[in-house]
C-alpha cells in the first residue's frame, strides 16, 4: 500500500511538471506571434546649469618669525629633593577556619512524573486484528 501512495504521488508530481511546461510553451509561442510594437521615444536629456565659479582667496599674510629660543624666558630650577611618600599601614593577614572533613549533601528533590501524551496522528499500520 505505501508502495503504491507513493507511486501514485510521483505520477501526479509528473503530470502536473508536464502541465506547467505546457503552459509556458504556449505563454511564449503566443509572445513570439505578437506583431512588433511601437519602439518608445527617447526622452530628451536634462540640462545641468553650470557651477558658479569660486573667488580667489586673498593671498595669506605673511607672519612675523618665531624668537630665538635663547630670548624665551625659563622657568627657574630647584635642586630640592621632593617630599618622600608615608608609609601605609599594613593590613592583617585573615585565616579561615579550616573545611569539615564530610560535609552532609541537601536532600535533593525528585523531579515531577510527566504525563505522556497519546499517539492521535494515524501511521499506516494495519488496523488492529479482532
Amino acid at each position: 500500500m505505501a508502495a503504491s501512495s507513493n507511486c501514485s504521488i510521483l505520477l501526479l508530481m509528473i503530470a502536473l511538471l508536464a502541465i506547467s511546461s505546457i503552459t509556458t510553451s504556449h505563454a511564449a509561442r503566443s509572445l513570439l506571434q505578437l506583431p512588433n510594437l511601437p519602439t518608445i521615444p527617447s526622452l530628451p536629456q536634462p540640462t545641468v546649469p553650470q557651477l558658479p565659479t569660486i573667488p580667489n582667496l586673498p593671498a595669506a599674510a605673511t607672519l612675523p618669525p618665531l624668537p630665538s629660543v635663547a630670548s624665551l624666558p625659563t622657568l627657574p630650577t630647584t635642586n630640592t629633593p621632593l617630599p618622600s611618600l608615608p608609609t601605609l599601614p599594613s593590613v592583617p593577614k585573615m585565616t579561615l577556619p579550616p573545611m569539615p572533613a564530610n560535609i552532609p549533601l541537601p536532600n535533593m528533590p525528585s523531579l515531577p512524573n510527566i504525563p505522556t501524551i497519546p499517539n492521535i496522528i494515524p501511521t499506516n499500520s494495519p488496523p488492529p486484528s479482532n
